[in-house]
């Protein structure tokens, strides 16, 4: 399956980039509070430098009372306290310069805090300025306007005695929707946008960015199956496309900058309206596909446990096809939001290390920018929760209580929890095997997983064969090979569940990258038409003879070569 459009593929910097996402809670405590800060991060970035990535994405930092870890956020202009200061933020961006990182920031505008001025203000009178900067609507005999259902547990609406309507919010009751109706509102934002940009940052992230336009008369949620909810009720709402051209127009295209949407609810035959040059939207997205394949589609809480390498390719195959030439995808296995990847997609007991090897190798070989979330270099994996007590997401603690309402079967329920909770990846980045990872001099917020001994960034630097050191060859390789960045993909062995194995091609330049996502050996014999090809070995994760033929191969658990054929 051949996609020969490589030529034709604007080249631009951010398509050559890779971008490492920071959690700042998690990274790195400076003032020994058990929480990561602003300091904490300007002291390791010869860590991201070292790596080679180009650019960083940070997980929002503005002020915030932190329901829900910062993307509640009360002033879009401030720094939350126990990050730092504005002048920290100044700092780091100057450090980072110094370093050729560009800075990525989160952008959250589908909702704001309950506790920012704007919501304050819109509560007071139904006839306020800012009342329409947010959704109120009447009840429905004693009930809420509609069967809405937020993604943290319960209704989607909130009472509030103050005027005797509901308001509208998506995730937490202190996470209010903004409504994008309002011109004025929108201004706000953008005006807040330009504010960043001139500071000389490099980009947004965009957090649920399909979620900005709502269906006005709120249509009845089907309270069976989550996902198409999200897909059909709660993204892409009418006016999405006119929303996100406007803030191109009057923002985003008068600056050198990228941005990538959070993509909840966007189909592989949507993606395109989003992302395509010819549209002046959004440069790339993050789509969630693959991310769904281990999940009950109709619980977004719960999970099956496993997934199929045949679907698991077939989705990055459907992308790059839907995307083509004039689309650009973003390439990630994990962030904030989801378990560790090794723990979901790969081995975390006896092939945490090949198995780590063998997914980067999938990010970084594929056509996308790809993303590192922090951790993910050094194979950092689930941590072993026990107790509810030990979780600290407010999206498990408020389905803990309403699973305790409706007396579920609790033991299931944690069982599901240990399994997929956003907390797995918020324990705090490993760097060294002293007392508490090096993270903290303090307790930190979150437990610190058990195996920081032997799983840390210093011990990783240390030895040649680490995770960290193959992610930093798998970069190297990617800056190198622009086939690997703009390259045609064609796939082979589609149906197989073991083998993920294809071709990146430009102009004469051909790259194979045969990969065993498995935890068992597996046969392989090399396409016949490649067959009569020199071989060069790039990169593996074992020992290898180069001399070697390639022509039948029994490949080892979680083994990847990368070879240039000639």
């Amino acid at each position: 399956m051949n996609q020969n459009n490589a030529t034709e593929i604007q080249k631009t910097w951010w398509k050559e980039s890779v971008i490492y996402q920071i959690y700042p809670r998690s990274f790195c405590d400076s003032n020994g509070d058990g929480i990561g800060d602003i300091q904490g991060i300007i002291s390791k970035l010869d860590h991201l430098q070292e790596l080679g990535v180009n650019i960083v994405w940070l997980s929002p930092i503005y002020a915030s009372p932190n329901d829900d870890n910062g993307y509640d956020i009360s002033d879009y202009y401030g720094i939350m306290q126990e990050f730092g200061t504005i002048e920290d933020f100044d700092q780091m961006l100057a450090e980072m310069k110094k370093r050729n990182l560009k800075l990525m920031m989160d952008l959250v505008v589908n909702h704001s805090s309950d506790e920012h001025q704007w919501f304050q203000e819109s509560r007071k009178s139904k006839d306020n300025p800012y009342r329409d900067f947010y959704f109120w609507r009447k009840g429905e005999n004693g009930n809420s306007p509609s069967n809405w259902r937020s993604f943290f547990s319960g209704s989607a609406w909130q009472y509030d005695p103050t005027t005797e309507e509901y308001y509208l919010h998506l995730f937490t009751k202190k996470q209010p929707d903004l409504n994008w109706e309002n011109e004025k509102l929108r201004q706000e934002i953008y005006k807040m946008m330009r504010f960043w940009l001139d500071k000389g940052i490099s980009g947004f992230r965009m957090d649920v960015i399909p979620f900005i336009s709502k269906h006005l008369d709120f249509p009845p949620a089907y309270l069976d199956n989550f996902d198409k909810t999200m897909k059909e009720i709660y993204a892409n709402g009418p006016r999405i496309h006119e929303f996100l051209q406007e803030m191109n127009r009057e923002v985003l295209s008068k600056y050198d900058i990228t941005t990538v949407g959070e993509g909840a609810g966007i189909s592989v035959h949507q993606g395109i309206e989003y992302v395509s040059s010819d549209k002046k939207e959004l440069h790339t997205i993050f789509h969630f596909d693959h991310m769904g394949l281990d999940r009950n589609p109709k619980n977004h809480m719960d999970g099956i446990g496993t997934y199929k390498l045949s679907a698991f390719k077939k989705i990055f195959t459907d992308w790059h096809q839907a995307l083509g030439s004039k689309g650009w995808n973003s390439l990630f296995l994990s962030n904030h939001d989801f378990p560790r990847m090794v723990s979901r997609f790969g081995n975390d007991q006896e092939y945490r290390i090949e198995s780590a090897k063998s997914l980067a190798t999938v990010l970084f070989t594929l056509r996308g920018t790809p993303y590192i979330y922090q951790g993910d270099e050094i194979g950092m994996v689930n941590y072993p929760f026990q107790n509810i007590e030990d979780f600290r997401d407010v999206q498990v603690l408020n389905a803990y209580k309403e699973a305790l309402e409706e007396q579920q079967d609790m033991e299931k329920f944690l069982d599901s929890q240990r399994r997929f909770t956003r907390d797995h990846a918020r324990t705090p980045m490993q760097w060294d095997e002293s007392e508490n990872a090096g993270f903290t001099g303090g307790k930190a917020w979150i437990g610190i997983h058990p195996n920081y001994l032997e799983v840390n960034v210093k011990k990783s630097r240390q030895d040649r064969d680490s995770v960290m050191n193959y992610y930093k060859k798998l970069i190297n390789l990617r800056k190198q090979n622009l086939t690997l960045v703009y390259g045609d993909y064609e796939i082979f062995y589609e149906d197989s569940e073991q083998i993920y194995c294809y071709l990146r091609s430009m102009n004469e330049d051909k790259l194979l990258i045969i990969n065993n996502i498995s935890s068992h050996t597996a046969d392989f014999e090399l396409p016949k038409h490649l067959q009569e090809s020199g071989k060069e070995l790039l990169l593996s994760n074992y020992e290898v003879s180069v001399a070697q033929s390639i022509k039948t191969l029994v490949l080892r658990p979680y083994e990847v070569r990368i070879y240039r054929l000639q």
